[in-house]
């Protein structure tokens, strides 16, 4: 309690500014759209979701200050904490739900609709915000100065300083248009390839090729070299390696799940790319699958004293406290809403879960909602084991469900519905808490900020589902080249593997038993894993990003301000890239799905026929590589732009 009196945030508490404004509302909710939509795109393509909390407060200022001409800290930071949201629901969606496509695209049920989508959504991202309330005074007040909450603190610091001015604003919207127009040349024009592969036959089995993408570069920058590389070297080891030594020792064997040709008349047939489809990817399910299990082992003292701590939080009767800064949502209103969260999961005929599955929701929720709040404060949101929560929870429900009869689709499908709410409240308790660090320190106020979240949420709740279906759609399907789901598709196996005992248990094994090695090497096993379960097309480009980031940082500076406003500067532009790619990528899908008329043979054309102009004008992979050159080079030059002038 000393420590907390100490602490004078940036708004003193007796100072009152505009905070909850309808201004802040709306923009906050289109941010929310925008970032979640572009997460879905970004994370069904890779695998992985980027933090919008600061890519929205930046936007926030230079909307705000700079065209509203407002002027409030308190404003900006609810456009972001609204704003975030959307990233989050997306994250807990795409890693799960796409699965029911699946299964449906294989007659195996009926896709979900538009209303159990954004229920899904809605019932995880309120159980998440709800259930991480009664932890802020813990977690975020008690231990301030222990807890770091990296991303809540440099949202902090973003806003702060953007009291001073809009360069940083300038920064994310230059990476938004640039790679806007990089995407609709490459994906929309089609004057170049974005996907650059190359089967290298001296070397029978490998393989090599890098996706030429904006959002790639930013995402390899954003995570810095020591991640790009543990998922560049789960590709080589991959596609360098183990694919080669199966056409070695394999090559006129047949093998499960082909069973009508031998692997060398498959890679034959299909190319170096049919061997991950079909084998590879089943060896970087199990390592994903390991790695998701011991990164909780190695997490269970602190999930044992977090959740101690929080349950201790519960039995105290808290006095409600008349400083603006310190109120929250009333505690009789967060379990009331949980209980009619719970009545909804459990009625809601829309909602394929009863009693029982309603229950385990609630359990595992809180539960996770409370590890993932102090996770996020030690590791920050990007490193929290979201995907490792939802494997642990798909496992021990779908075991559940199978002992108590509920089997085959009706299971399967109960049990990705679990995991896709787990997914949702995970993500979204862990955003809640970087937002309300963020609001700690520039002196918010917490009740206005959990309303805003819960906002957030439903707008990105009722938008989610049309995302999904815009995507799937446009795309192929969900499993598809161009949308491979490898978070979705790794749930749906673990679900059909636990439930029918069909997955190839020896391949999954080897992967188990890969991440073993990896962790005892000391090396990080999830990112490590990913690289090994995605086409190495996807870690290549990731790889070039995170290899610039570490050029800017090894660079010689005038002082250490020097080195983290240009390594920042950098961060700020990727996320622009991002998100542009993000937002255009939705613009082709609305594209490929408007009929324009019929071809000479009488089959229909789309909007995204008619623009593609690759017969006319195509500059080749050489192109690409060139233009994804340039993009690197952006990178570089807006990272560095300030320091020059020094």
């Amino acid at each position: 309690m000393v420590e907390e009196k100490k602490f004078q945030p940036y708004v003193p508490a007796d100072k009152v500014m505009p905070e909850f404004t309808v201004v802040s509302i709306v923009l906050g909710a289109i941010l929310a759209i925008v970032f979640g939509g572009a997460n879905a795109y970004l994370g069904l393509r890779v695998g992985m979701t980027v933090s919008a909390s600061i890519p929205a407060a930046v936007i926030s200022m230079g909307v705000i200050r700079k065209i509203l001409r407002r002027d409030s800290i308190l404003e900006n930071n609810m456009v972001q904490t609204i704003g975030s949201a959307g990233e989050s629901v997306a994250a807990g969606a795409i890693f799960t739900l796409p699965a029911l496509f699946m299964w449906a695209k294989e007659g195996m049920g009926n896709a979900p609709g538009l209303v159990e989508i954004g229920l899904i959504a809605l019932c995880g991202g309120v159980l998440g915000v709800l259930m991480m309330i009664p932890l802020r005074s813990a977690l975020i007040v008690k231990e301030h100065g222990v807890l770091a909450y990296p991303e809540g603190q440099a949202c902090a610091e973003v806003l702060i300083a953007g009291e001073e001015g809009g360069a940083k604003a300038s920064t994310v919207f230059s990476g938004l248009g640039i790679a806007a127009v990089y995407k609709f040349i490459a994906d929309g024009l089609k004057i170049f390839p974005s996907e650059i592969t190359y089967d290298i036959s001296a070397y029978k089995g490998s393989g090599v090729g890098i996706d030429v993408l904006p959002a790639l570069a930013g995402v390899g920058y954003i995570c810095g070299a020591k991640v790009s590389s543990y998922l560049f070297a789960g590709g080589i080891l991959g596609w360098l390696v183990i694919m080669p030594l199966m056409v070695l020792f394999g090559g006129d064997a047949v093998m499960f799940p082909v069973v009508d040709k031998t692997i060398n008349e498959l890679v034959a047939a299909k190319g170096v790319s049919a061997l991950w489809s079909n084998y590879l990817r089943y060896i970087g399910a199990g390592a994903v699958a390991c790695g998701g299990v011991l990164s909780l082992i190695k997490s269970l003292p602190l999930i044992v004293r977090t959740f101690k701590d929080a349950m201790g939080d519960y039995g105290k009767g808290r006095t409600v406290s008349t400083l603006r800064t310190e109120q929250d949502i009333p505690m009789k209103v967060v379990l009331l809403g949980v209980l009619l969260v719970a009545i909804v999961l459990w009625l809601v005929p829309a909602i394929p879960l009863n009693l029982f599955t309603a229950l385990i929701v609630i359990v595992f929720g809180f539960f996770f909602a409370t590890v993932s709040s102090r996770m996020v404060g030690l590791i920050g949101s990007s490193n929290n084991p979201v995907s490792g929560m939802a494997i642990a929870t798909l496992l021990i429900s779908t075991m559940l469900l199978k002992a108590t009869g509920t089997v085959g689709i009706k299971g399967m499908t109960a049990a990705i519905v679990i995991g896709g709410i787990i997914c949702v409240i995970a993500a979204i308790a862990g955003d809640t808490s970087q937002d309300l660090k963020t609001g700690f320190l520039v002196g918010a106020t917490p009740k206005k900020q959990q309303i805003g979240e819960l906002i957030g949420v439903a707008v990105s709740s009722v938008a989610i589902g049309a995302i999904l279906y815009l995507l799937s759609m446009a795309w192929g399907g969900y499993g598809s080249n161009d949308l491979p789901a490898p978070q979705a598709m790794l749930m749906k196996m673990i679900v059909e593997g636990v439930m029918g005992g069909n997955l190839p248990w020896n391949m999954v094994f080897a992967g188990v038993f890969i991440a073993i090695v990896v962790e005892v090497l000391g090396i990080p096993v999830l990112p490590f894993a990913i690289g090994l379960y995605l086409p190495i097309y996807l870690s290549v480009p990731m790889m070039l990003g995170g290899a610039l980031r570490w050029v800017l940082e090894k660079r010689k500076y005038a002082s250490e301000k020097d080195k983290t406003n240009t390594v920042q500067s950098g961060v700020l532009y990727s996320s622009g890239l991002i998100a542009g790619e993000g937002i255009v990528g939705i613009l082709l899908a609305v594209l490929a799905i408007i009929p324009a008329g019929l071809n000479a043979k009488g089959e229909t054309l789309y909007v995204s026929d008619k623009i593609d102009i690759s017969s006319i004008v195509n500059i080749g992979n050489i192109g690409g590589l060139i233009c994804f050159a340039f993009i690197l080079f952006t990178i570089y030059l807006f990272a560095t732009k300030d320091s020059k002038k020094k």
